[in-house]
C-alpha cells in the first residue's frame, strides 16, 4: 500500500488511464459515443471465462421508437486485456435511446467487444422479449471455446408468456 494514496501500486498501474471508473459519469448519448475501457488481464497465462449478465438491456425499435428489452449474457476468454465493467455498463446503457433491430444491437455489441478486447473467444446470447407477440433471440460466438476452459451454459429460460 502506498501511504500517500492508500492504494496498492500494482492496482494503480492496472487502472492507469481509465476515465470513467471511480467518478460520476454521464450515460453516453448512444453506443457510438460510448468508450469501452480495458485493463490488463491479471492472469493471461491461465485461460478462464468471464461472464457479464445484463438482464435489463433496452434499446428502441428503429421503426416505431417503442422500447425493446433483452436479457444479455456475454461470455469471453480474455487475451491480454479485460473490459472494465463500469465502461461496459455505460456502453450497454447507451443503447437505451438507440434505434436498431435486435440482430443489429446484438452484433454491434459483439463486434465492439471483439474490436476492443481481441479475446481468445467470445459468445453473446441476447434473449429479447416479444415484439409483435414473438420473441427474437440472437446468438453469436467467435468459434469453438478453448479446450480446458469451463464455459457454463447460459441457462436463460425461453420466454413463456403469462402461463
Amino acid at each position: 500500500m502506498s501511504p500517500a494514496t492508500g492504494q496498492d501500486p500494482q492496482e494503480a498501474d492496472r487502472t492507469q488511464g481509465l476515465t470513467q471508473l471511480g467518478r460520476p459519469t454521464v450515460l453516453p448519448a448512444g453506443p457510438d459515443a460510448a468508450r469501452l475501457e480495458t485493463v490488463p488481464n491479471p492472469a493471461p497465462e491461465r485461460p478462464y471465462a468471464i461472464r457479464f449478465t445484463c438482464p435489463e438491456f433496452t434499446s428502441l425499435c428503429p421503426l416505431t421508437g417503442q422500447p425493446d428489452f433483452a436479457h444479455l449474457v456475454i461470455d469471453y476468454v480474455a487475451a491480454a486485456r479485460i473490459v472494465e465493467s463500469k465502461s461496459l455498463k455505460l456502453y450497454l446503457g447507451a443503447f437505451r435511446n438507440h434505434g436498431a433491430f435486435h440482430e443489429a444491437c446484438t452484433m454491434a455489441i459483439a463486434a465492439k467487444l471483439i474490436d476492443v478486447l481481441a479475446p481468445v473467444w467470445l459468445r453473446i446470447g441476447a434473449y429479447w422479449y416479444p415484439r409483435g407477440g414473438m420473441p427474437i433471440d440472437v446468438f453469436y460466438q467467435t468459434g469453438t471455446p478453448p479446450e480446458g476452459v469451463w464455459i457454463p451454459p447460459q441457462e436463460v429460460a425461453p420466454y413463456r408468456g403469462r402461463g
